[in-house]
């Protein structure tokens, strides 16, 4: 879509001497909002979101990309939404995660490294009648249907 592709780089333009910050994605839905989500590889300053939506509100509103009213929200992906890009899980390195595979099997443990293909996490592992015990399963992004990190209240 062509909304889409101009915000892209308007946000790109206003990010581009922060080399900590990245776009995960930028949507422009039918009931006229337009989302774009942002991270950082150290998190995310409210600051660092009302820079982003002044610059590309202004352009916007300034070349008349939008024809129709639209809401303009520029935020973090919310804690619980699932990883979508590797820096994303570069970030979260040592954090606890729940993986849903293609298969449809759900794996927990901390997630140790990432890979260009993979990612592999420490899960607990336990066999009838034994202690469970730590494993390393490396785990192909194109196995990966979703990975969510886990919150801990400890």
């Amino acid at each position: 879509m062509q909304i889409e592709k101009r915000v892209r780089e308007l946000v790109e333009e206003k990010i581009a001497d922060r080399d900590d910050l990245f776009i995960v994605s930028i949507q422009f839905q039918a009931n006229g909002l337009l989302e774009i989500l942002i991270d950082g590889d150290q998190g995310l300053a409210i600051e660092d979101c009302a820079k982003v939506s002044r610059h590309v509100g202004f352009f916007l509103e300034e070349e008349n990309v939008i024809d129709k009213a639209y809401r303009l929200q520029v935020s973090s992906p919310g804690i619980d939404s699932p990883l979508v890009l590797q820096r994303q899980y570069a970030k979260n390195i040592g954090r606890e995660v729940k993986i849903k595979t293609e298969d449809g099997s759900k794996r927990e443990g901390k997630l140790i490294s990432i890979t260009d293909d993979s990612v592999t996490i420490e899960e607990k592992v336990k066999e009838k009648g034994k202690k469970a015990v730590q494993v390393a399963a490396e785990i192909p992004f194109k196995e990966i249907k979703e990975t969510k990190v886990l919150i801990s209240f400890k």
